[in-house]
């Protein structure tokens, strides 16, 4: 069936400025056309604030490390009051200010105190690619000091992305895979991980080395049977990690029930979700009850594969001070020009995704309907999680599998595709295709995937901004190269 749902409600239309869908800016400001935005001095008068200190990192108590993040900032990104009627006396515009912009718009607009703080003005974020910065004096450190512990252009992009992810801190680091080794380092020996049973190939690999080099216990559940969660919850549960969808088998786990179970069961658990199929335009886990968002940024985030990049998003300050301290010690935040490349693709991310989505919708309607293809696309309603992806996203996002029946028939469609590059990994601008078993999720040994169901035969799409009939003719010609036959020739 169709995803008309989708397509009527959050892909072809404009979207609603309603709760659900929007996010406030850091500071709610909005201003008119005809009303002048408030200047902003140079150089920026606010300083760096330590996060509140923490037991197992003294450090920061003692002032040695800092977090490059302003004080106030993000303290309304997670507001969900509606634009507050003028008082009489008051200027229209002065009742904007708790107004929240739309999803697209907070893409692309920075809030002027939180924007390009230099002295010329610059209208895009200048590339700071230092590693020292000169100081005023030998015993008062200024903002900045060494690139390895926060750099303008870093703090720029992890500022737009806290509230495009409704953070209350961002961190940009090296790669997803990065992001993901700086959680698990919250995980001490003895305690135990809660993780899903379809999932990411190099996720896969990272909590297998946990297992067998730091004495950390993995259960591997199907995260849409909350059942299958709850069965494994003790009081050494420390992360439960999700994705949804899950790449590749597309299945979705149900953010805010999963997070309500293990907060009421297993207090000390953190819920981790990893993003990266969604971006933050259209599912924000933050907000639905996640206490730690991550993403591959070199997927939609940035765009266009010219770029290595992972974010992290919290929403405790004292977890912040821990996921800093790690980024700090170990040097894995994002250099200034990869930093400069992140915030250039993010404003582009509602105009890309919304074309990869709608393109997506209809190669999945025509390989369901045209072809009689098992299609694992959450935008379809006979997808056995469309409701729930329904309640907690904006759209379907641009990810779909299918399965042939046939390992060899498979490998001849996507040797077959022209416009179709044969690639790992998701979200560029270009249209990609992939055997999963072979390839992303190759070190997954045969008999762990077949014991999760995970097909040999099965393909994934990771779709592009081509045109759409372009790519759905360039499928059919691959599929019939491979002796594929269609539904209606299957039904004569």
């Amino acid at each position: 069936m169709a995803a008309e749902d989708f397509r009527d409600t959050d892909v072809a239309s404009p979207t609603p400025c309603t709760e659900d869908t929007m996010l406030s800016s850091p500071n709610g400001q909005l201003f008119s056309p005809s009303s002048p935005a408030p200047s902003v001095s140079h150089p920026h008068p606010r300083k760096h604030s330590l996060p509140p200190p923490t037991d197992d990192v003294l450090e920061l108590s003692a002032g040695v490390t800092k977090t490059p993040f302003f004080e106030g900032e993000h303290h309304q990104s997670t507001a969900t009051a509606e634009a507050a009627e003028p008082e009489p006396g008051n200027s229209p515009s002065l009742a904007l200010m708790s107004r929240k912009y739309r999803p697209a718009t907070d893409c692309v607009f920075v809030e002027p105190e939180d924007g390009i703080r230099d002295c010329y003005n610059a209208s895009s974020v200048p590339i700071y690619q230092t590693a020292t910065f000169k100081q005023s004096s030998a015993d008062e450190m200024g903002e900045y000091d060494y690139s390895r512990s926060g750099n303008p252009t870093r703090t720029h992009v992890e500022s737009h992305l806290a509230k495009l992810m409704a953070a209350k801190r961002a961190f940009v680091v090296s790669s997803g895979m990065g992001a993901l080794d700086i959680i698990c380092r919250l995980v001490n020996s003895g305690e135990e991980i809660i993780s899903g049973d379809d999932l990411y190939g190099g996720t896969n690999r990272l909590l297998n080395f946990l297992r067998t080099h730091n004495n950390v216990t993995v259960h591997h559940v199907d995260t849409t049977d909350l059942s299958a969660i709850r069965s494994r919850l003790t009081p050494k549960t420390r992360l439960v990690l999700l994705e949804t969808p899950t790449n590749p088998l597309i299945k979705i786990a149900d953010i805010t029930a999963i997070s309500e179970l293990v907060h009421s069961q297993a207090p000390d658990a953190l819920i981790v979700v990893d993003n990266t199929m969604m971006s933050p335009y259209l599912q924000k886990p933050l907000t639905q009850g996640a206490d730690i968002v991550y993403h591959s940024g070199t997927k939609y985030l940035s765009g266009h594969h010219d770029l290595m990049a992972g974010v992290l998003g919290v929403k405790d300050e004292a977890l912040a001070a821990k996921i800093y301290f790690v980024i700090n010690t170990t040097g894995c935040g994002l250099p200034p020009f990869d930093c400069f490349l992140l915030m250039r693709g993010v404003k582009t991310l509602a105009l890309r995704m919304d074309k990869q989505q709608a393109n997506a919708i209809q190669i999945a309607d025509h390989l369901e309907q045209t072809w009689g293809l098992q299609v694992r696309f959450p935008g379809l309603k006979s997808h056995p999680g469309y409701e729930i992806h329904k309640r907690l996203a904006r759209g379907p996002g641009a990810v779909l599998s299918f399965e042939t029946g046939d390992i060899k028939k498979s490998k001849a469609v996507v040797e077959a595709a022209r416009l179709w590059t044969i690639s790992v990994s998701f979200g560029c601008v270009n249209s990609l295709i992939s055997m999963p078993c072979c390839m992303s999720h190759a070190s997954i040994p045969a008999h762990v995937r077949k014991e999760r169901a995970m097909p040999e035969d099965l393909i994934r799409l990771c779709v592009g901004i081509e045109d759409a009939d372009d790519l759905i003719e360039d499928l059919d010609n691959a599929l019939r190269a491979a002796s594929l036959v269609g539904k209606e020739r299957i039904e004569q």
